[in-house]
C-alpha cells in the first residue's frame, strides 16, 4: 500500500453550513449557524463552556444530525449521502475517541485503525506497508519522542503521548478534514507547548487537509492557523481571518470578561483589562 496521503478535491468547502440549528429540549444549542471551511484553511473555535462548540464538531464530523438547516462536508450533503462512509473521510480526536479506543492496544496499532476508521486492528487486514506507514506517522507528529511509542499500551501513555498518537491516527487515512476536540486539555506546560508546535508543523504542512481546532485558550492556538469562529450562546459572534476575530473587543463580547489580546511570533495570549 503506498504512503498514506491527503487525497485531493476540488474546490468543494471541507465544511459548508447554512442555517444549522441543533435544538435539545427546545433549546438551541447551536442557533443559526453559518460557516464555511476551505479546503486547505485551519479554523480554531473559540468560545465559553456551554457555547457548542464540540455540538459544532460533532456536527462538521458526520456524527450528529442538525434539527435545522443544511450541511455539506468534504462535498457530501447530508440526507443525501451515506454518513459512514463520510465519518471515515474526517476524523476526530477528542475524548470520546480516547475512551472508545481499547487501553491494551499499542500505539501503533491505534495509529493503523486509522486507515480505515476502526477501533480496534481485527477483521481488517493491514500491510507491512501500512505497519510502516503507522510507525512514520508516529515519528511525523511525536518527533524524537517516537522512539518509545510505537509498542507501548495505549492505556499506559500519559495525556499528551496519547494526544500525539490520536493525531498520528487522524493523519493515517485519506483525510479530507481533520477534527481537533480540545487537544490539550489537562496537559501540563510542557507537554501542552510540544503538542501546539506539533499541530504548527501540520498546519504548514500544505498536504494536510483543512483542521478544525476546538480550545478555551488563546495559548493553544498553533501558530499557522488562519481562522477564528467565536462562538458565545450557540451562535457566531466572529468568523473570518484569525487576525480580524482575535482582537480584544470580539473576544471580550465572547466570553463576557475585558481581555487584553497580545501576539507574539505567531502566537496569541490573552488575559483580563486592567
Amino acid at each position: 500500500m503506498p504512503e498514506p496521503v491527503v487525497a485531493e478535491r476540488a474546490a468543494d468547502p471541507a465544511i459548508s453550513f447554512s442555517k444549522v440549528s441543533v435544538v435539545r429540549e427546545g433549546r438551541p444549542i447551536l442557533d443559526a449557524v453559518d460557516w464555511e471551511v476551505g479546503p486547505r484553511d485551519r479554523w480554531v473555535v473559540l468560545g465559553p463552556n456551554g457555547s457548542g462548540k464540540t455540538t459544532l464538531l460533532q456536527v462538521a464530523g458526520a456524527r450528529l444530525m442538525p434539527s435545522r438547516g443544511t450541511v455539506s462536508v468534504v462535498g457530501q450533503r447530508f440526507g443525501r449521502s451515506d454518513l459512514r462512509t463520510v465519518r471515515a473521510r474526517i476524523p476526530l480526536v477528542s475524548a470520546s475517541t480516547v475512551r472508545a479506543l481499547r487501553p491494551f492496544l499499542s500505539a501503533r496499532e491505534v495509529v493503523v485503525t486509522g486507515r480505515d476508521a476502526a477501533l480496534l486492528p481485527v477483521r481488517h487486514r493491514y500491510t507491512q506497508a501500512d505497519w510502516a506507514a503507522a510507525d512514520r506517522m508516529l515519528a511525523r507528529v511525536a518527533g524524537h519522542g517516537a522512539a518509545f511509542l510505537p509498542d507501548a499500551p495505549f492505556g499506559l501513555l500519559s495525556e499528551g503521548e496519547r494526544q500525539q498518537v490520536l493525531i498520528a491516527r487522524s493523519l493515517m487515512g485519506a483525510a479530507e478534514l481533520i477534527l481537533l476536540d480540545e487537544p490539550a486539555a489537562g496537559l501540563d506546560l510542557a507537554a501542552r507547548e510540544r503538542l501546539v508546535t506539533r499541530l504548527g508543523s501540520l498546519a504548514s504542512d500544505p498536504s494536510v487537509p483543512a483542521i478544525v481546532l476546538v480550545t478555551h485558550h488563546l495559548e493553544e492556538v498553533p501558530s499557522g492557523f488562519t481562522h477564528g469562529l467565536l462562538l458565545a450562546d450557540g451562535r457566531p459572534i466572529a468568523a473570518g481571518r484569525l487576525e480580524e476575530v482575535l482582537t480584544a473587543p470580539l473576544v471580550s463580547k465572547c466570553y463576557g470578561v475585558a481581555v487584553h489580546i497580545e501576539r507574539h511570533g505567531g502566537r496569541w495570549w490573552a488575559h483580563a483589562a486592567v
